[in-house]
């Protein structure tokens, strides 16, 4: 039994929320690549978050034991995609982002 349940905590905090945060850094990624294809300052998406994070009160859990990444690790994911996305964006011809 302790083999078990020690087999499933670790599968759960080794493997399945590792995986569930790369779908969430994934999904920030399409996200902003098509917000700026949109039109929409990709920069705002960090400072979204920047946000989250005052208004949490610093009540999050590790990120080890998330689902998400953590407010910083989003951030500054957010921070390295938006020039990226804004070159993503002029391949359609968007070169001026609206807030």
């Amino acid at each position: 039994n302790a083999f078990n349940q020690y087999y499933g905590v670790g599968s759960q905090v080794g493997v399945m929320l590792p995986f569930s945060r790369s779908h969430e850094t994934e999904a920030d990624k399409i996200g902003i690549y098509l917000m700026a294809i949109a039109g929409y300052t990709p920069d705002e998406a960090s400072l979204l978050w920047e946000r989250m994070k005052a208004n949490s009160g610093g009540q999050a859990p590790p990120e080890m034991l998330s689902t998400h990444p953590s407010n910083d690790s989003r951030i500054a994911n957010l921070k390295a995609l938006a020039p990226k996305a804004k070159a993503e964006a002029a391949k359609f011809g968007v070169t001026s982002f609206r807030k």
